[in-house]
């Protein structure tokens, strides 16, 4: 079908481009590579390509699209053919139309979201050896996503069985999948589904290069008075085995900065199984997580309209166990 490298990219919607510049940038730490129109394009110290975060002006916050990167310019096509024959809206990005890419498609994915695939990018000076311009968090790549959806036994055979992902961990609700978290790159995942809500987007994952990029994010934050930024952590999550910490940006999006999962690399490595009734693969150890956590999360845009769509009710029991 087609062939999907990595997850690539997120868009995220912000009511004050500059508000939101000096949290991402100023404070955090990301790189504008670009200012274009009413958008900012910004990656991390490890990116050799134009952008992993952008920030877009809007009315109201959420998210734009995600994107995943595909192995040449025959996926992209093969995977808007695929889409069109499953009668999900599909929609043609010529090269440069989001600045910085080359062709690309943007479909409204069968659960609902707005997902695009590319082949290139313009590329951009790795700074991960240019300590002298680190600052804040040092965040270092995109890692992952993270989404809410009615039914995450059928999102998890979406992206197993159609798009060709592996399942590193998952969360067991009495025989059904409750969560899953599944791989392209081999690391624990590009992309989490989980039951809730949905579609809705309750995270962009940020990788930093350890831990203590996760604590100087607290103390940057701290010392500029921005602690209120802090939804969750830092912890660790059993699931993954990662360090954490969910932040809240100036217009209630959530990102997390993510260090120390592990390597997937092995394809005889089984899943491994969570009881939903075992507390620690939320929080392997820290604080327990807020409700805001469990129940707040962004809207996502349709991409013929532009405007957020209204989220579907879990189909399953209603139970706010809304995993990592």
């Amino acid at each position: 079908m087609f062939d999907v490298v990595r997850a690539a990219h997120g868009e995220l919607l912000v009511t004050d481009l500059g508000r939101a510049r000096e949290f991402y940038c100023d404070l955090l730490g990301f790189v504008v590579t670009e200012a274009a129109g009413s958008a900012l394009y910004l990656r991390g110290y490890e990116d050799v390509v134009h952008h992993s975060l952008v920030l877009r002006r809007a009315a109201a916050a959420g998210c734009g699209h995600i994107a995943y990167r595909v192995a040449g310019p025959d996926d992209v096509e093969a995977a808007a053919r695929w889409y069109a024959e499953r009668g999900c809206r599909v929609r043609h990005l010529t090269a440069g139309e989001e600045p910085g890419q080359g062709v690309a498609v943007r479909v409204q994915d069968p659960l609902g979201f707005p997902v695009e695939f590319y082949a290139s990018m313009a590329p951009a000076e790795r700074l991960l050896q240019r300590f002298e311009l680190h600052r804040g968090a040092v965040p270092l790549r995109l890692d992952h996503f993270n989404l809410h959806v009615p039914d995450a036994a059928v999102a998890d055979r979406y992206y197993r069985e159609s798009l060709g992902f592996r399942c590193s961990e998952y969360t067991d609700a009495g025989g059904q999948v409750w969560a899953s978290w599944l791989h392209r790159k081999d690391n624990t995942h590009d992309v989490a589904v989980m039951n809730g809500p949905g579609p809705r987007l309750h995270h962009l994952g940020f990788m930093v290069g350890e831990p203590m990029g996760v604590i100087r994010a607290c103390d940057v934050l701290a010392g500029a008075g921005r602690e209120a930024a802090i939804e969750r952590g830092p912890g660790r999550h059993g699931i993954s085995n990662a360090f954490f910490l969910y932040l809240r940006d100036p217009d209630g999006n959530r990102i997390e900065l993510f260090a120390g999962d592990y390597l997937t690399a092995d394809p005889d490595m089984p899943p491994l199984r969570w009881s939903i009734d075992d507390p620690r693969r939320q929080t392997f150890w820290g604080h327990a997580a807020p409700s805001s956590w469990f129940e707040q999360a962004m809207l996502v845009e349709s991409i013929d309209t532009g405007a957020l769509i209204t989220p579907t009710a879990p189909k399953l029991r209603d139970r706010p166990d809304f995993v990592t």
